[in-house]
């Protein structure tokens, strides 16, 4: 066949293969942004994974496993996306935290976003920048969803054995575990944001001893402004001192009209805070042992980080250099 007629069924084949694959849409996301911790970037590296598919079937290409093509695929884009995007990191501004993926009552999301794994903590993101592009890929893959050694390789381009040696020096620069057990359980979901709920409302209440008894001995606060927002230039690992910041900062803002909804964030408990316009001030996470102890707690302010889930706030922004 030939002519019109054979280029419209290769375009109908084509286009009834990428409709197939849809459904792998939040498992690609999940990969891209476990990888790049961007949800932007995430975003583009999965439209340009379903771009390359549709063109392998244009140009006659038999996908005959479209799973394992688009998990390679975006898997080879994030790889080079990170090796493009180190110099960006390198020179950003404070403390860098994830692009939160939140999901509310109020603010859904899409589906692939309120699916993503629940391993792709901010904790575990943070945790992960230390690596290579593809140390970062096979950590990634072996450790936060659970593909063995002969899928990461493919994956990846390289051989078991190499990836082996990856996961292995890779655990090593992070001192991760070997079960790849990165920390303790986290509380259940239920349990998570009861724990949840009460801390903001303890948090509110202004009372500090009560807040203390919620935190670990180790909590570690960490904000991200990106340099454009009120954040913390450093980690603060003193439970008092989190505590103070805390019920301070909520304090402050209280008086400026914002409100804090509860979310999940990452998988995890947490909040958006909203100011009196209905729009994006911060998102806060919480990491939450099987203890009730809260562990961590990650605020992401920077305004370019926030765009993605609607109008962003002013109430916290540094002001703009002259």
């Amino acid at each position: 066949m030939t002519g019109p007629t054979a280029g419209t069924a290769a375009g109908t084949a084509a286009g009834t293969a990428v409709s197939a694959a849809a459904g792998y849409r939040p498992l690609l996301f999940s990969i891209a942004y476990g990888m790049t911790g961007s949800v932007g970037d995430a975003e583009d590296l999965v439209q340009d994974t379903f771009l390359n598919l549709t063109r392998a079937e244009q140009a006659g290409t038999a996908v005959t496993d479209p799973k394992a093509y688009l998990t390679t695929t975006v898997t080879r884009l994030g790889i080079n996306h990170l090796k493009s995007a180190r110099v960006r990191r390198e020179t950003y501004v404070g403390q860098w935290l994830p692009e939160p993926v939140v999901t509310t009552a109020e603010r859904p999301g899409p589906a692939e976003h309120a699916e993503l794994a629940d391993t792709l903590s901010m904790a575990f993101l943070v945790l992960m920048e230390a690596l290579s592009p593809v140390e970062r890929a096979v950590f990634t893959l072996r450790e936060a969803f659970g593909y063995d050694y002969p899928q990461v390789a493919r994956m990846v381009g390289r051989s078991e054995a190499n990836c082996r040696q990856i996961l292995t020096r890779a655990r090593k620069r992070l001192a991760a575990p070997e079960d790849g057990a990165l920390a303790a359980a986290p509380a259940r979901r239920a349990q998570g944001e009861e724990l949840a709920r009460r801390f903001f409302e303890v948090a509110e209440g202004g009372d500090l001893d009560d807040l203390l008894a919620m935190l670990a001995p180790d909590v570690v606060f960490q904000g991200d402004g990106g340099g454009k927002a009120r954040a913390l230039a450093q980690c603060v690992t003193d439970p008092r001192r989190v505590a103070q910041l805390l019920v301070g900062g909520l304090r402050r803002i209280r008086r400026l009209g914002v409100r804090l909804v509860p979310a999940r964030v990452n998988g995890r408990p947490g909040a958006v805070l909203y100011d009196a316009e209905q729009r994006v001030a911060s998102v806060i996470e919480l990491d939450i042992d099987a203890g009730g102890a809260v562990r961590a707690v990650h605020a992401v302010s920077n305004p370019d980080k926030l765009a993605h889930l609607g109008p962003v706030s002013d109430v916290g922004l540094l002001p703009s250099p002259k």
